[in-house]
């Protein structure tokens, strides 16, 4: 029997109910919307500490620090698809992400030190908002985000880029926009549908 899939969305604002806040909530009402069930992770809210370096994942595959990691990794893990959503801070993503992100090396450390066997390649996509003003443009921050998703083995069908969007609301004047990224929330979570049967 088949089950509903879940598309989790992972926060990377530090801002709650912001412009990168406002595409993740567009994105997971056109997955809704496709039967799919849907779960937020707040990364800065997530009680993750600043990955240590210490390269003892390599051992294990786990990660050695007592913090929220393992609520987080339960989440990962649990998800049929993923979504980042974040705002583009001086061309890169925010301190909050970028810790989970980090704390991210045990997936790494499964893959490519000890060799174990992948999981099953599941749909996710990126979402990212950035004000006026930075000559670099998005390109930094998706690849970092783009980099992460890699080893989880998701596969990134789309990307919503919103630029100039300085203050909170200005992504209500781009209908567009949040069109674009209900209609790939819905095409994620159509593709998470299908590889679980």
């Amino acid at each position: 029997m088949s089950r509903v899939p879940i598309v989790l969305g992972i926060a990377g604002s530090p801002r709650r109910f912001g412009n990168s806040d406002r595409l993740l909530d567009a994105v997971l009402e056109g997955a809704r919307e496709a039967g799919a069930e849907t779960r937020t992770l707040i990364a800065s809210e997530s009680g993750l500490k600043q990955c240590l370096g210490c390269n003892a994942c390599s051992l294990t595959g786990e990660c050695i620090q007592h913090d929220g990691g393992p609520a987080v990794y339960a989440a990962i893990d649990a998800a049929d698809a993923i979504v980042v959503a974040t705002p583009v801070y001086f061309a890169g993503v925010p301190g909050g992400l970028k810790v989970l992100i980090d704390r991210m090396q045990p997936y790494w450390a499964r893959r490519y030190v000890l060799k174990l066997p992948r999981p099953a390649r599941r749909p996710g996509a990126i979402l990212l908002a950035r004000g006026g003003g930075d000559p670099y443009g998005f390109e930094h921050a998706e690849a970092t985000v783009r980099s992460v998703l890699a080893v989880l083995e998701i596969d990134v069908l789309g990307v919503v880029r919103a630029a100039e969007v300085d203050s909170v609301g200005d992504l209500e004047a781009y209908p567009d926009l949040l069109g674009e990224a209900r209609a790939l929330g819905a095409e994620v979570a159509r593709e998470a549908a299908q590889r679980l049967h």
